[in-house]
């Protein structure tokens, strides 16, 4: 056994105990928090600005300002974990959204809105990749799939029906409540998580590298930043410049990190073949996967005509189709692994897209929903086994570094992916044609990452995968009530 690893490293699968699924069910306010308050802001974005005299100009760096610093949080997560606990870190972070969400209901002004959004920024870009890194630590690797598949499930939801319930709190009471309704979901995970949640494995830590921190800080917001500006279909000085810098500071990171003996990330950890092939794949599934969810709003508005009402309901076809299929794709990944159960979904992905290239000008809606809801299912089976063989090809002491890369690998591919698209449709949104042509690049980046996909399986199949005789041929659901029993 190696340095650092423990039996729990071995794990040969089985049945998931009862308090791994409590665990999950913690961690899930963090998910559903950080996902339902994106969606909730998007749609009050005009009203926000109307009501404290702002343009929307300004209004929108209410939005900008939160990923920004979501992406600038993410790469010292992983030292954080190793110095105070993945646990210890994830209750700091809840707490720092619930009580910025708070400070963002009494914003009396903008700029205090978005400095509150900015602090909402911080902790959510802690959440997520504490909250993966504990799952990983609880659940051991041959239950890994099953066990963050079934988490993620409030995450995908909270982005289709988040529209819709901030139209609701909008027309019926007022903006403060897209933050405001955050506070009860943050307490209640608190009260439970302090109680509950394990507090995580404290590592050595290290020397916190300032000049490394100092240019990913730098490098991977303005990166992102001016992603977000050319899928703005802004291509001047304002879009290329930060680009430019962004790369120049992320390439120094990567330079130094290689080089150092006390990196603030391990960006060894791509000298394993594993967790390269799973990372390429979670990078360009992610492109193709928020590449569409920005192309698919727009096609039913300026294709098909949809109202705003409209489109967000259209969207639920999406998400539903792939929370329905989470927790059977963490069973697929833990009984047949991660790399067969990505191909099979990313054929179907880049199947699904394909006919979306192919539809007639005025297409039948129920065949576009019915295309949505296959599309959904393929991107969940491509999706949460990508994350888990990254994750599971490490030890336990790599865990921290493992999850913080994987998230900013899969952020980075869809801001990538969204600005690519939006730049190709942005020459003829309202001709069918240009549509066309951006579901053929869709198309395209889902056939790359069933390439890494299939060099993932390939990889897997060298060393082997460790579940594949152990875990029980029985249904998600039942074998959550033997769990539950355990």
């Amino acid at each position: 056994m190696a340095k650092g690893e423990t039996a729990r490293d071995h794990d040969d699968g089985g049945a998931v105990p009862a308090s791994v699924w409590r665990t999950a069910f913690l961690l899930a306010f963090g998910s559903l928090m950080a996902g339902l308050d994106t969606s909730l802001v998007n749609v009050g974005l005009d009203t926000i600005g109307t009501r404290l005299d702002a343009p929307l100009s300004t209004a929108q760096w209410v939005n900008s300002g939160y990923l920004l610093a979501l992406a600038a949080a993410l790469p010292a997560c992983g030292w954080l974990s190793k110095r105070i606990g993945a646990g210890r870190l994830w209750l700091w972070a809840l707490a720092g959204f619930t009580v910025a969400s708070g400070l963002c209901a009494v914003a009396p002004d903008i700029i205090w809105l978005v400095v509150g959004r900015v602090v909402q920024g911080v902790a959510g870009g802690l959440l997520v990749p504490a909250g993966m890194t504990i799952l990983g630590q609880v659940a051991g690797k041959g239950r890994m799939g099953r066990v963050i598949a079934i988490s993620s499930v409030p995450s995908i939801l909270a982005p289709a029906f988040g529209p819709v319930l901030g139209a609701v709190l909008i027309a019926n009471l007022s903006w403060h409540w897209l933050f405001l309704i955050n506070l009860p979901i943050g307490l209640l995970g608190l009260l439970l998580a302090l109680r509950h949640l394990p507090r995580g494995e404290r590592d050595e830590a290290g020397r916190l590298d300032l000049v490394a921190l100092g240019l990913v800080v730098i490098g991977l917001p303005l990166t992102v930043y001016a992603l977000t500006e050319i899928s703005g279909s802004s291509s001047g000085p304002r879009a290329w410049i930060p680009l430019v810098i962004g790369l120049v500071a992320l390439g120094a990171f990567g330079w130094r990190s290689l080089r150092g003996e006390e990196p603030l990330m391990d960006l060894r950890l791509v000298a394993n073949r594993r967790f390269a092939a799973a990372s390429a794949e979670v990078f360009f599934a992610g492109a193709s996967l928020f590449g569409g969810l920005v192309v698919m709003p727009l096609y039913f508005q300026l294709q098909l005509g949809a109202d705003i009402v409209d489109v967000g309901l259209l969207l639920m076809a999406f998400s539903i189709g792939a929370a329905a299929t989470f927790p059977a794709a963490g069973w697929l990944n833990d009984r047949f692994g991660g790399g067969v159960v990505a191909v099979a979904g990313l054929v179907l992905t880049v199947a699904t897209t394909a006919a979306m290239a192919l539809l007639p000008d005025r297409p039948d809606l129920v065949l576009v929903e019915v295309l949505q809801v296959l599309r959904g299912i393929g991107m969940a089976l491509a999706g949460s086994p990508g994350v888990s063989s990254a994750l599971a090809s490490v030890d336990r002491r790599q865990l921290p570094d493992a999850s913080a890369q994987v998230n900013i690998l899969s952020r980075v591919g869809g801001a990538l992916g969204s600005a690519l698209f939006v730049v190709i449709l942005s020459d003829g949104a309202t001709d069918p044609a240009a549509f066309r042509e951006t579901f053929w690049w869709l198309t395209g980046a889902s056939l790359v990452a069933l390439a890494a996909a299939v060099w993932l399986t390939h990889e897997q199949h060298i060393v082997g995968h460790p579940t594949t005789s152990s875990v029980p041929l029985v249904l998600p659901a039942s074998e959550h009530l033997e769990g539950k029993a355990t």
